[in-house]
């Protein structure tokens, strides 16, 4: 694993059979897109979604490199934010794209975090029954975990991501230089997911992490590049496991998000970003493997530590609690009516297990 960390690999293939496909990560790809996109892109309508941050920042550049090699662009831009991520606004993006005179044909390029990959994905999955896809991910939460896998989907008022679909792109172009543009929430956000993979399966890649806070707080573009790489390579060995979680293996990736969830949900859709509700997800959850004697106390404050270091909140609100636990039991991962847990065993490794009693959850949403 350490070599994995220490010299990645920049092109990781999503190995799928016929639905295979590979995640470019290469600085400075997004300068030189017309090259990456011409075997998917030429000739074709592309129907471009985005949100207003990215538009401000890329989409100039982006489209007239596009129009290099496509038939034809159209733009369709977004609020930023887990707003846009609606069924009303998925309403109104069908509406453009019929106006855009879209067909089987044509082909959805997503330049933005997860949201826009999540919007534009369900988008593409759900138009004509289904039409081409490509995510272009300018987040580092988007870049080591929602552009890789295929799940797409938008939310509900009171559920996270419960409408969508797997919807694989045809490939995922990183340009891990993106990042030198991202605020500092977002940034701190994205490395929540990036902390969970070394938590989920790879100890070596938490070492590194905890030994290289200080590259990653300054956004070494050679760092960031192993990490997302190293993130993008677990990811992927999941996802050719269990492409659409019918075996239970991709569940782990799932680690923190069951709590994570709810309170995204509970607090509204903006108060925490993803990957902070995330960070505070994990941490419960490491409490509640704790209080079932299945890790240590040592290791909920190792894991506490490093997020404390990247300066993640670990930390649930003190309210509302009775609305986290029924929000926790309308989550995907309920099964005929039994809610459905990630839990740590070890760093590196964590289990899948049927929910204990509630107060044992209460208990672990306490500070």
């Amino acid at each position: 694993m350490k070599d994995n960390v220490s010299e990645p690999d920049n092109q990781v293939t999503v190995n799928l059979a016929s639905r295979s496909y590979s995640i470019e990560i290469v600085p400075g790809l997004l300068s030189r897109l017309s090259g990456a996109l011409e075997k998917f892109v030429a000739d074709e309508h592309v129907i471009l979604v985005t949100d207003n941050n990215v538009a401000g920042l890329y989409l100039e550049s982006v489209v007239s490199q596009i129009s290099e090699i496509a038939q034809r662009v159209d733009v369709i831009c977004v609020a930023p934010g887990e707003v846009s991520k609606s069924i009303s606004v998925c309403d109104e993006l069908w509406q453009q794209m019929v106006s855009f005179n879209t067909d089987r044909q044509s082909i959805v390029i997503a330049l933005g975090g997860g949201v826009v990959g999540d919007l534009a994905g369900f988008l593409a999955a759900s138009f004509a029954r289904g039409i081409r896809f490509i995510q272009i991910p300018t987040t580092l939460l988007a870049q080591v975990d929602s552009s890789v896998g295929g799940k797409v989907g938008v939310n509900l008022p009171s559920a996270k991501n419960m409408v969508g679909a797997f919807w694989q792109p045809e490939v995922v172009l990183i340009d891990p230089l993106v990042l030198e543009t991202l605020d500092e929430a977002n940034f701190r956000a994205g490395l929540a997911e990036v902390i969970k993979y070394g938590l989920i399966m790879d100890m070596d890649f938490f070492e590194f992490l905890e030994s290289s806070v200080d590259l990653i707080e300054r956004r070494d573009p050679e760092t960031l590049t192993r990490c997302i790489a190293r993130c993008c390579q677990c990811k992927a060995a999941i996802v050719e496991e269990d492409e659409r979680e019918t075996s239970g293996r991709r569940a782990i990736l799932n680690y923190g998000h069951t709590y994570g969830h709810a309170i995204e949900a509970v607090f509204g859709f903006g108060r925490f970003l993803h990957g902070e509700a995330i960070a505070i997800g994990m941490t419960c959850a490491a409490r509640l493997a704790r209080d079932l004697e299945m890790v240590q106390d040592s290791f909920v404050a190792r894991q506490t530590e490093l997020f404390q270091k990247m300066k993640l909140p670990v930390d649930c609100p003190a309210e509302r609690h009775d609305e986290l636990v029924a929000s926790m039991k309308h989550d995907k991962k309920v099964a005929r009516g039994e809610l459905k847990l990630i839990l740590p065993v070890r760093v590196g490794e964590v289990v899948v297990l049927a929910a204990p009693e509630d107060q044992m959850i209460f208990d672990s949403l306490k500070n």
